[in-house]
Order: C-alpha cells, then structure tokens, then sequence
C-alpha cells in the first residue's frame, strides 16, 4: 500500500496513461478521475479517461474533455474510486488484470491493483486525489472543480456522518481557487426535475416499514421507471431517500436494474454496520453506506437485505 506521497511520486513516473471509472458512475469517480487526468495533462503526460457509457448527463461535462479516442492503446492503467473488479464498466474488462495503481476510500477495497492509495477514514476519493495531485502539481480551478463534485457528492453536500473536518478543509482549499461552486451546489443539491419529485413520492408513498419502524425500504421497479420515462439523472441520487424517514436509522433502496437483477443501497446510522451487510450479498462500501447487486426477483432481494440487515443490527 502505498502512501500519499509514494503516490504523486508512482504517478509522475507514468506517462499514456487510462483512468477507470466504476459502472453508473457517480460524481467522486467522474470527478476523481477528471482531477487526475488533467493534471497529468499539466504535468506534459498523456492521459484519458476511458469512456464509460452509464455517465448521466449531470456529470458528462466534466468528462467531456478527457474521453480517450477510439482505439486507444494505454501504457499505464489507474482505477479511481473502484473498490472491486466486479464494478468495472463491460469495457474496461480487457484492463481488469492489468491495473497498476488503484487510489480508493473504501473499506471494502479488495485489493485487485498490482498497487493501491486506499485511505479508509477519507469521505471520497476526491479526498484523497487532492492530496496526492497537490504533491505533483499546483490545484489550478480546471483541477478543483471536478475535485468539489467528488467531495461534495459523496458527502451529500457535506451532510453525511463521512464528512469530517478534514472533508470541510479540503473543500475550503478547491474553493479558494475560485471555482464557481454555487452553481455546482445548486445544480447538485437543489434542483430536480419534475419527473424526480414524481418518483419520490411514488417511492414514499409505497415504503414499507420494518423493524419497530427503523428500517425504511423503497423500491424502483422498471414498471416505475417506464412509467414515469424516467432518465438516468432522474434516478441518480435516490438511494438517499429511504434514510431520510424520521425516526429510522436504516434506509434500504432496491433498483430493479433487469429482470431479475436488483441493485441494493444501504444507509445506516451506528446501530448497522452497512458493509457488513451488504457483503453478505457480495456488496461493500462504508460502514454508514454501503450497496451490492444482486440476482433474483424484487421481493426474494428484498427478503435477502433485510435478514442480512437485522443480522448485523447491534440490537
């Protein structure tokens, strides 16, 4: 495992480089990915992202500048933000056994790269990218705004229990550089579309309650999705909905990806280690987040989440 700055100084060693990101990307991989690419453009190397389909349009932009072009043969392959093979985008597949460098937050990691930057405690990957890119390069705004969308994304806009003091330093430092993070905070945080706010409260009104009213679970069936012609932005970001419930402290999310494959999101507080539970079902993540996919129908997924659940309540 290799340390913050062991880290920069692996990276300026490398030149043609391809950065992964994992499968219906989220800000901190997309943002990760970008913050690195573009400084090793400004350190004179070569470097792409390579192209991930599942990308929404809320977080393309800050792709769009660093797509590698078709046929694109790399020397050195980087993963950001992926904590296991199994979330590797179907093309990215050919590169699975030669990841040389994968920098990840997860606890969960399991340790797939020929080397690693793992830092647990961090809030998001972004985290850790700023203090490695600082070692390499100066943080210039075309850095530290693709570095805010992966700090403030998975931190909720800095409300979730990952934010620490460190988190709020960071997004301090991007800040100062003079990106315009308003507009981020608003297109990120407070603003939906019409087809979201539908979906939302479809969701809450069919949510099912277990556990003396603890747990909260919310399901997105494809019937939900057709019916509401729902795009991928729509849905981004809904897995957060079931933990808001008051008076819970587990908020399970099941998305019918296809028939008979669900995708799982857990949000926890201290009484349920999500990880643990999620890993059940061959998931990962954090302690207070964590997700998993799974084969079978809506309701057997549903049955299977919750025993694993209760299984590693504390109580």
């Amino acid at each position: 495992m290799l340390s913050i700055k062991e880290t920069a100084d692996y990276l300026q060693t490398l030149d043609h480089v391809l950065i992964l990101t994992h499968i219906r990307p989220d800000g901190d991989t997309i943002g990760s990915a970008s913050a690195l690419c573009r400084a090793l453009r400004n350190l004179g190397k070569e470097a792409f992202l390579l192209p991930n389909s599942g990308i929404t349009a809320t977080y393309a932009p800050y792709a769009a500048p660093y797509w590698a072009p078709e046929g694109y043969r790399p020397a050195h392959v980087v993963s950001t933000d992926i904590a296991d093979l199994a979330l590797l985008p179907e093309n990215a597949e050919p590169y699975r056994d030669h990841i040389e460098l994968a920098i990840d937050h997860h606890p969960s990691y399991s340790g797939f790269g020929k080397t690693a930057c793992v830092v647990p405690e961090a809030a998001a990957a972004g985290e850790i990218l700023y203090a490695i890119i600082r070692e390499m390069t100066p943080v210039t705004k075309e850095i530290a705004l693709p570095l805010y969308v992966a700090v403030s994304t998975d931190t909720g806009c800095f409300v979730y229990a990952n934010t620490t003091a460190q988190t709020h330093w960071v997004a301090a430092a991007l800040i100062e550089t003079g990106i315009d993070y308003r507009t981020v905070n608003k297109v990120l945080f407070r603003t939906k579309s019409k087809t979201r706010l539908a979906m939302e409260a479809r969701m809450v009104s069919q949510m099912e309650l277990y556990d003396n009213d603890r747990i909260v679970v919310m399901q997105i069936p494809l019937s939900l999705r057709d019916e509401m012609h729902a795009t991928e932005a729509d849905i981004e970001e809904l897995s957060s909905l079931a933990a808001l419930v008051e008076g819970t402290d587990c908020g399970i999310t099941i998305r019918e990806l296809a028939p008979g494959e669900n995708k799982i999101s857990v949000r926890t507080g201290p009484r349920i280690n999500a990880t643990a539970a999620c890993a059940v079902l061959g998931g990962g993540g954090h302690r207070a987040a964590a997700g998993a996919t799974v084969r079978g129908t809506m309701e057997e997924t549903k049955k299977a989440i919750l025993k694993a659940v209760l299984a590693s309540a504390e109580d």
